[in-house]
């Protein structure tokens, strides 16, 4: 088993040795790569920066003489993701550990996010106790605290990274097998408040056969679906809940990117995709909320948590935002809209109501999907009825994909 252990030569090349050696101890093969630039290397690698910044299309001394560190990281972190992908895709990977500060971050995990999810990764980290959003993105990445200053060996730094060192030799020399009974996977979006329909949906794609996924529709929850989906992990989605898509266009706190709601459509994996809470822009404490919304109707979910109603224009926007890019679905795919409420706060009497902006986004949708079907049942989405009408149509798209697919092949 090989782990790739990633870092700067010139300014960590001790602790990499010390790693190095640990993984040996531990009965590991181990691969460095140098993803420094400006300094001499304190230890020889197996992969030099000649090589590393080859991969990214430059060359190493044109680089140094720059002096631009700025680029010369962005050029590290794309040669070094080259390198490890092909390596990982030729079978000599098994696991990544990166060691660094805020550059040795940005490199090691910019190599690491090319790997699918169960690949080990493991990032010792100056950053790993702050914001690490940006760096672990949609991946398993584990980050671990240096605690002090990856700067000279010392008795913290050596009990950190030899607890790093001993953390990925556990996770590659004892992954969790493959079941025989694994069935086929079902990606799904739920929210707080469309929890009930994602929950009863379920339980009727479990009675089929399927083993269920579900996001969190948080922003990183709908980036982690899309990167499975286009990794080809996925055999169907049941995208209930696309309130990303309205943080993402009208400004708040939880977009998943403007890629959300594009990966089922290009793989052609069979799709039924809904309107779960884009009723609702997300914001943090009331005092976060940005001064062009003052004005606006809010509902305090709890202290941290403000919702924002999005009018009837910005459901005009986000239903014509949903129909497009459903629209491009090379695979089947079929839109389900709920007459009575798009959330749990979206229904007669509750603070989010509102007809109009409903009837506005359902529109935009019918005029924006081209000839993606559109059902609209006189539900709640909230209703037991909506969501096993949901799971079903998701079944028979999927049965009817398969037919197709055999009758193609036979």
């Amino acid at each position: 088993m090989t782990v790739f252990l990633l870092t700067t030569m010139d300014t960590k090349g001790e602790e990499a040795a010390f790693v190095r050696d640990r993984l040996q101890q531990l009965g590991l093969r181990v691969t460095v790569v140098d993803t420094g630039c400006l300094g001499e290397p304190a230890q020889p690698a197996d992969i030099t920066r000649q090589a590393v910044f080859a991969a990214a299309g430059a060359d190493l001394q044109a680089v140094a003489a720059a002096g631009d560190r700025g680029r010369a990281v962005t050029l590290a972190a794309r040669g070094a993701a080259e390198l490890v992908f092909g390596a990982f895709e030729r079978g000599e990977v098994d696991g990544v550990i990166a060691l660094g500060g805020s550059a040795g971050t940005t490199i090691g995990t910019a190599a690491m996010r090319f790997l699918p999810v169960g690949v080990p990764k493991l990032m010792v980290s100056t950053l790993a106790s702050g914001q690490v959003r940006p760096y672990v993105g949609d991946k398993d990445i584990l980050m671990l605290n240096s605690v002090v200053d990856i700067a000279g060996l010392n008795r913290i730094s050596r009990a950190i990274l030899g607890q790093a060192a001993a953390a990925m030799a556990g996770m590659v020399q004892h992954r969790v097998p493959e079941s025989a009974d694994d069935r086929p996977l079902i990606a799904a979006t739920m929210f707080g408040v469309t929890t009930p329909c994602v929950q009863r949906a379920r339980e009727v794609l479990e009675q089929a056969g399927f083993e269920v996924l579900i996001f969190h529709a948080t922003g990183n929850g709908g980036q982690a679906m899309e990167s499975l989906i286009a990794e080809g992990l996925i055999a169907g989605v049941l995208d209930i809940t696309t309130t990303e898509l309205a943080d993402e266009l009208v400004g708040g706190i939880l977009s998943a990117g403007p890629d959300r709601l594009t990966a089922a459509a290009r793989r052609g994996v069979p799709q039924v995709v809904s309107v779960g809470a884009t009723d609702m822009v997300n914001f943090g404490p009331p005092d976060t909320v940005p001064d062009r919304f003052q004005e606006r109707h809010f509902y305090q979910h709890n202290p941290t948590v403000t919702l924002m109603r999005t009018t009837a224009e910005e459901n005009a926007l986000i239903g014509a935002e949903i129909g497009r890019k459903v629209a491009a679905s090379a695979g089947p795919a079929i839109i389900c809209l709920p007459s009575q409420g798009v959330s749990a706060i979206d229904k007669k009497g509750a603070a989010f109501d509102d007809p109009a902006a409903r009837r506005s986004l359902f529109e935009a949708i019918r005029t924006s999907c081209g000839n993606v079907p559109v059902v609209e049942l006189d539900q709640h989405i909230n209703d037991p009825e909506f969501a096993e009408s949901a799971a079903r149509s998701l079944i028979e798209l999927i049965e009817r994909s398969q037919a197709a697919n055999r009758d193609s092949s036979g």
